[in-house]
């Protein structure tokens, strides 16, 4: 017993040193910069990390060693980088290069979006009982195909309600982001429901289309729509593609396990979706105000052409690693 308590005496003896010389550093580091240490410091970080991974046999010193290489750990393989800089570099790399990884899907999902508002609108021009099965009483609100010339204009081109606005952005962006979430929450499933839910939205669109054409209200419909609506259906878009880019992960994984492709898929889904809901936010912005406020068509269409071409441009070029 007595030589096993030598030993274990003599051990610490020995690595002691190593030990506070690599906590020393840490702390520097931690508390100030990693250009405080010398050369000589950085080339010896390295082996010290790995004599204290190598000492903990000993039961005694696991829990201090243990946090002792967990910290070396997240200074030698771990991010670094500040709050600042790793925002700028999603910005500038991360969304958009995650965006260019599922063009496929997004494709998939804006066709899928265009085909079914078209059948929500030619179903509900062809017989207008449609509309009361696609769009809830509550929702529409009185614009229905129903509805007169006189009520679908005042709910284009009326005033609003200046007290109301905020409530009325703050209520848009919270559905809309809950459409969005659920869109990529659901592809899990194989992305079966998400493109359920986006074939839905699609022909509850088309209803109103119908309701607001049939009146000879296209232009001026698509008009307040669309200024808000660039931004906020390429939104719900994108986090329809994310949710079909995990389903297709899912269903086919290639070589990989389902478990590591499902996984990958969703780091980039993840990424799509921050920029999602910021995307929502501004398209709540958009719709709460300037929706409101602005009631000129041609200045709407300007609105709104801008900012999908900001979008588009953004998504395009945005990160791109050039060559030569």
């Amino acid at each position: 017993m007595s030589n096993t308590v030598f030993g274990v005496s003599q051990f610490r003896a020995e690595r002691e040193a190593d030990w506070q010389r690599l906590e020393a550093m840490l702390d520097l580091i931690e508390k100030k910069s990693p250009r405080r240490l010398s050369s000589e410091d950085l080339f010896e970080l390295p082996r010290l990390y790995r004599s204290t991974l190598s000492a903990l046999s000993d039961g005694s010193m696991i829990a201090y060693l243990e946090s002792l290489s967990t910290r070396a750990y997240f200074i030698l393989y771990g991010c670094r980088d500040s709050f600042w800089k790793q925002l700028g570099g999603f910005f500038a790399q991360g969304w958009p290069a995650a965006v260019r990884g599922m063009v496929p899907e997004i494709l998939i999902i804006a066709a899928l979006f265009i085909g079914s508002g078209l059948a929500g609108y030619f179903l509900v021009l062809a017989d207008p009982g449609w509309f009361g099965a696609i769009v809830p009483g509550e929702l529409a609100s009185g614009r229905n195909m129903q509805a007169s010339v006189e009520t679908l204009r005042e709910s284009i081109y009326g005033a609003p309600d200046h007290d109301g606005l905020e409530i009325f952005a703050t209520f848009l962006f919270t559905h809309n982001s809950q459409v969005s979430i659920m869109a990529f929450a659901l592809g899990f499933a194989f992305g079966i429901p998400t493109l359920f839910l986006i074939a839905s939205n699609g022909v509850l669109l088309g209803a109103f289309y119908a309701a607001f054409v049939s009146k000879g209200l296209g232009v001026g419909f698509t008009g307040w729509l669309m200024i808000h609506g660039s931004t906020e259906l390429s939104a719900i878009i994108l986090a329809g593609a994310a949710g079909l880019h995990i389903g297709r992960a899912v269903a086919f994984p290639g070589e990989r396990s389902r478990l590591a492709a499902a996984g990958e898929a969703g780091r980039r889904g993840a990424l799509v979706m921050i920029g999602v809901v910021i995307m929502l936010l501004v398209a709540g912005l958009l719709e709460g105000f300037a929706r409101q406020l602005i009631t000129a068509d041609a200045a709407r269409f300007a609105i709104a052409a801008t900012m999908f071409a900001i979008w588009v441009v953004y998504f395009a070029l945005v990160g791109r690693r050039r060559h030569g």
